[in-house]
């Protein structure tokens, strides 16, 4: 068996060798070369993204088949005494008899339909979407001739990438991969002390197959010299570009494992690609692992406090738990979702939703139903958040956000919220929740107090989704409108104020 899977990895380097060489040469043919210096003026922002606001990523491939706990089970079924391991144990057996890659077959993805998923996501008012590449559990999404333990090669026998970049890309949408990778490679091989380090996705250990020697399963959980990660990490990168194109690619964090120098030369790589195709792409990081100048931060399940000059993204999921699918998945509602949207949207940030399909590639309904019921909501609302800039405020009410930050907790938001966009000359007003028919609203912005000399002159007000006319009058407490006499959304509701 050894023997057969070295053959089997060894085929997989001669297959690249050849190309290896050309790459680096194409790292430097393009206006950017492999060093932060060359990309410090770089813009990281594109104004397609600025526009975009909000899309949509899966959490899917191998890491869905165990189906209990959260995403992070791969790891914590090798951890003795915690609940997956017990689990695992009672279900599968040993991790030493049952591993991590005997979940692999398992895993078919036969009900995976990427323009079903395309539609869902046009649906739901995404203007990008995608899907997760590679996890921290080392699995490929792709038809990968790097690393062996991937789509094609194994499980379902598919490009999965592939064929949900074409089903994104028809429908005018901009595509996302997202790359969680840089935690797989273990480095507490000889450090007995931190072997349950979860700075290494999993934690070695002589008695399971996560510290096999054997160069095909070596190679899944990580226990492989750094340099060979650092290569094939690049590499895989390399190869999802180059076939595949994708406006975004979203970084996970421990970014900070990995050399400088790599870094800078996958971002010369992927910024020259992008301008031989006359395009602008977006590269997140999290945390500083990347510099500003190539890259925008992401605030995972968070968010900044107050309006950034910088544009940034929030990750967050549509789960309340874990980020792949679970049998026992609880679910934020489209209330949550569209209050969190508009809030980011408020401080010069964007949305990317996680949902959570099951093993075989179906989107359960009920998390259909909250994209829809979001997409409805857009449908109506849109204006108020596509193509928008920020505003002089970017709101007002009683629910405070304490800090900036990831992994912020919950707020409940009240019909006293309100967050502002702007576009041209006209300024949104999304109010967090349905106050009540005919009740009169106070926006307490528009006053000296908070503007100074720059209120507006307004001209109309109007409430999106509603016929009725909608009077007004602005004085030193601020901009008073009553509600329409019937209720236009359970949900938030926009007032649109159009200024000379």
């Amino acid at each position: 068996m050894i023997k057969r899977n070295l053959l089997y990895v060894l085929t997989f380097a001669a297959l690249t060798a050849c190309s290896h060489k050309k790459k680096e040469e194409e790292q430097t043919n393009g206006p950017y070369q492999p060093n932060w210096e060359s990309m410090k003026d770089h813009d990281a922002t594109a104004e397609w993204f600025k526009d975009a606001k909000f899309g949509i990523y899966a959490h899917w491939g191998v890491l869905s088949v165990p189906a209990y706990a959260n995403d992070w089970y791969a790891r914590l079924m090798h951890v003795e005494g915690s609940d997956e391991n017990k689990y695992h144990v009672e279900t599968y057996g040993q991790p030493s008899e049952f591993g991590y890659h005997d979940f692999v077959p398992m895993f078919k993805a036969e009900n995976f339909d990427a323009h079903e998923w395309a539609n869902l996501y046009v649906q739901a008012g995404a203007k990008f979407g995608g899907i997760v590449a590679e996890h921290h559990d080392g699995w490929a999404n792709w038809d990968s001739k790097i690393n062996p333990w991937n789509a094609k090669s194994m499980g379902p026998h598919r490009d999965l990438v592939g064929e949900l970049e074409k089903a994104i890309h028809s429908r005018g949408l901009k595509f996302v991969t997202s790359f969680h990778m840089a935690r797989n490679l273990q480095i507490n091989k000889d450090n007995p002390d931190k072997w349950l380090d979860d700075e290494s996705y999993f934690p070695y250990n002589p008695d399971m197959p996560t510290s096999s020697e054997d160069p095909k399963l070596a190679k899944l959980y990580g226990n492989i010299p750094k340099k060979q990660f650092y290569r094939e990490w690049l590499g895989q990168l390399v190869e999802v570009i180059d076939n595949y194109s994708p406006d975004l690619i979203y970084f996970d964090g421990k970014l900070s494992k990995l050399p400088d120098t790599l870094k800078a030369q996958f971002s010369a790589y992927y910024l020259n690609h992008a301008a031989k195709e006359g395009k602008q792409v977006i590269i997140t990081h999290k945390e500083g692992e990347l510099p500003k100048s190539v890259s925008i931060e992401d605030f995972e399940k968070g968010r900044a406090n107050q309006i950034t000059k910088e544009f940034w993204l929030t990750d967050e999921t549509v789960s309340v738990g874990s980020w792949s699918y679970t049998n026992d998945l609880q679910l934020k509602t489209a209330n949550d979702i569209v209050d969190i949207l508009a809030d980011i949207v408020s401080k010069n940030g964007a949305l990317m939703l996680n949902i959570s399909p099951m093993a075989n590639g179906t989107i359960p309904q009920n998390q259909k139903d909250i994209l829809i019921t979001i997409g409805k909501w857009l449908k109506v609302n849109g204006e108020a958040i596509y193509g928008t800039r920020t505003w002089e405020v970017f709101g007002e009410g009683p629910t405070k956000q304490e800090k900036s930050g990831m992994f912020l907790d919950k707020l409940d938001y009240t019909a006293q919220d309100v967050r502002y966009t702007k576009k041209d000359n006209v300024i949104y007003a999304i109010v967090l929740g349905w106050p009540g028919e005919g009740t009169p609203v106070t926006l307490q912005s528009f006053t000296k107090e908070t503007l100074g000399e720059k209120i507006p002159q307004v001209e109309a007000v109007s409430v999106l989704g509603s016929d009725e006319k909608i009077n007004f009058n602005i004085d030193d407490t601020g901009l008073h409108f009553t509600t329409p006499k019937q209720k236009v959304d359970d949900k938030a509701f926009v007032l649109k104020i159009v200024t000379k």
